[in-house]
């Protein structure tokens, strides 16, 4: 029978299998002397979150604070960071000092545990460089994740010493018997089990729970990697249909919440779907919903994504539209849930990677520094014609700060990427550089609204690939995601350079980035310049998009960012920049009534221009509809109201 999540957690916290010398390692950080940063490092299943919990149980028995974090409720960008610590300790730290700090005034000996690290991979510079240095020597940092800490945690001058990195492995067969009995299986049955689950404590408790119900169940003697998956179907054929049913709908979502609920499952009482999916034993109440474990929501979605595909993006449209619905009703300290929500949606692994990683670390990106001067000289000369070479070391000489570096797990350069804001950029440089200044030029002809953003990435190389895709490239791409949540609301435009076009097209144009013309010549090389912009929404309305595309979402009236066009009832009606921009504005705020102004200031920056101008782009936008113009509405003669329902 299925556990609930107190008796679990009080199970695991009383009675934890095995794990003595991990556990110990994990306490020597209380001792004087002992290590300052400790990571644990593991497969996803092999206990990580419980060992933190036992570790953190007997920590505070001793009188010890202790701040827990999952970080999968942190945005991975520094302010995201110091904002949930700060709702953790108490207050808003203003930088890395000041949390550091606020932590070191919670007690003699303060213990920060972060888990689930390998969700801020895009952090992970910043919090080893310049939060970790900044704690005081009464605090210990515990991490815990699916991969072992980058070398240069490890390789930093003086740190050696001060980081310890423990390794969790599967229980051995005495662990793994004890675990099994405790479960309520005999000694025939355990033995059975663990052969099949070889030690992993979450296979061992699906086992254990779907022989412990159904006895006459066969285990096949399978592959490692294919073990979870097995059990998994073992387990869910053992639940009965609500319950199942509840679970295939909570599998292609982030975060389970009541309202999710209803609107994927509008024949059930949300309340006692929720109810259902608590009771499961994988399955964690978090601060902001119900989350299932990843390995699990992930099985099982695969599942569903096989066996019923229609269900599948069912599923995930309605979450779609519920989360689009919510938003722009969120108050500013919840926006990144439901950004997050939103990306979750997404399956395009250029932006999904970022967020939620698949793939080993196995190169980090951080700020550069003089030292990386030669190393960043050498990669531009073996790929750059000279012309180009030219431009690329002279940002080196004029703005270094706006490059970043790409080691590997020895720290040594292996590609680099130029971020920068064009009016935070050293006018000489822009000046002097051709493509940089078309990117000028075309701000220009076609600028952005007041108070909105634009961000240039000038080149990414690698030292093996130069711009071809490679790690190197993903990385530096995955980066500049971290760009994307650090500027929001306001980041409205990008703009990037390639010289491979054919190979990048497929790959970005469904991402909203468009190419535009006259690529610029150096050296007989042609560098094209590919734009992407958010629209007036920024990040999240660009993300919102995203999803739609990919769900097919057609029922509705849907705007296509890359084509400029609304497709409304199966038919495509182009539309005017303007009129693209005024209708995206009203989409997003579907059902709201939106003034005049507001659409004066968000969409074209500026007040000063009659409302006549916005009247004029509403009519024309009701011509093109056609028989549809009514979802634009007029409310009583101050503003309009976009009532999709109509489409």
């Amino acid at each position: 029978m299925s556990r609930t999540i107190r008796e679990l957690v009080e199970e695991r916290s009383a009675e934890m299998f095995g794990r003595t010398a991990e556990k110990a390692a994990l306490l020597e950080t209380l001792e004087e002397g002992g290590p300052l940063v400790v990571f644990v490092h593991g497969i996803a299943g092999v206990g990580k979150s419980t060992l933190l919990e036992a570790f953190s149980s007997e920590a505070r028995s001793l009188g010890e604070t202790v701040v827990a974090i999952d970080c999968r409720s942190i945005e991975p960008t520094e302010r995201g960071f110091l904002d949930r610590l700060g709702s953790a300790v108490g207050g808003t730290p203003a930088n890395a000092e000041d949390a550091a700090q606020r932590l070191a005034g919670l007690g003699e000996r303060v213990v920060l545990v972060l888990d689930t690290y390998e969700i801020l991979r895009l952090l992970d510079s910043w919090i080893r460089l310049v939060f970790t240095p900044a704690l005081h020597d009464k605090t210990r940092l515990v991490v815990a994740g699916r991969e072992p800490p980058m070398a240069s945690w490890h390789a930093t001058p003086g740190w050696s010493e001060l980081v310890r990195s423990v390794r969790l492995g599967n229980l051995d067969d005495g662990e793994a018997g004890e675990l099994l009995t405790r479960a309520g299986l005999d000694a025939a049955d355990a033995r059975r089990v663990n052969r099949l689950a070889r030690g992993h404590p979450l296979s061992l408790e699906l086992a254990a729970a779907a022989v412990r119900d159904r006895p006459e169940v066969e285990l096949d003697d399978i592959a490692l990697q294919a073990v979870l998956d097995e059990l998994t179907v073992l387990y869910l054929d053992g639940l009965d249909g609500s319950t199942r049913a509840a679970l295939d709908a909570a599998s292609v979502v982030r975060r389970i919440t009541l309202s999710l609920l209803e609107a994927m499952l509008p024949d059930r009482a949300p309340e006692d779907v929720f109810e259902r999916l608590r009771s499961l034993p994988f399955v964690q109440l978090g601060h902001d919903g119900l989350v299932v474990h990843d390995t699990i929501r992930e099985t099982v979605a695969r599942a569903l994504r096989g066996s019923d595909p229609v269900a599948y993006r069912r599923y995930r449209a309605a979450a779609w539209r519920k989360l689009r619905s919510e938003l722009p009703t969120v108050p500013p300290a919840d926006l990144w849930r439901y950004t997050a929500d939103i990306l979750y949606l997404v399956e395009n692994p250029a932006v999904r990677e970022a967020f939620f990683p698949t793939t080993e670390h196995v190169v980090a990106v951080e700020a550069a520094t003089p030292a990386d001067g030669p190393a960043i000289a050498a990669i531009v000369r073996r790929h750059e014609p000279d012309a180009a070479a030219a431009q690329l070391l002279s940002w080196w000489q004029q703005s270094p700060q706006s490059f970043v570096v790409v080691r590997d797990r020895d720290g040594r350069v292996v590609g680099f990427s130029i971020v920068f804001e064009p009016d935070k950029a050293p006018y000489a440089a822009i000046e002097a550089d051709p493509i940089a200044r078309s990117w000028r030029e075309h701000l220009r002809r076609d600028p952005v609204p007041q108070g909105q953003r634009v961000l240039c990435n000038r080149r990414w190389l690698s030292d093996d690939d130069g711009e071809r895709p490679s790690r190197v490239q993903a990385a530096c791409w995955l980066d500049i995601k971290r760009a994307y949540m650090e500027l929001r609301p306001e980041l409205r435009r990008l703009y990037t350079t390639v010289r491979d076009i054919a190979t990048y097209a497929p790959i970005i144009t469904p991402l909203g980035f468009v190419a535009l013309p006259d690529a610029v010549q150096l050296d007989g090389a042609g560098y094209h310049t590919v734009m992407l912009d958010f629209g007036p929404s920024s990040v999240d309305g660009w993300l919102t998009k995203l999803a739609a595309r990919e769900l097919l979402i057609t029922e509705d009236a849907i705007l296509d960012p890359v084509e400029r066009q609304l497709v409304v009832g199966g038919r495509r009606v182009d539309l005017t920049r303007l009129e693209f921009e005024v209708l995206d504005y009203l989409y997003q705020r579907q059902g709201k009534v939106v003034d005049r102004a507001d659409l004066l200031r968000d969409v074209w920056g500026y007040t000063h221009v009659g409302s006549n101008v916005i009247d004029t782009v509403v009519r024309s936008l009701r011509k093109k509809l056609g028989q549809r113009a009514s979802m634009i509405e007029t409310v009583r003669g101050r503003g309009y109201r976009l009532r999709v329902e109509d489409a």
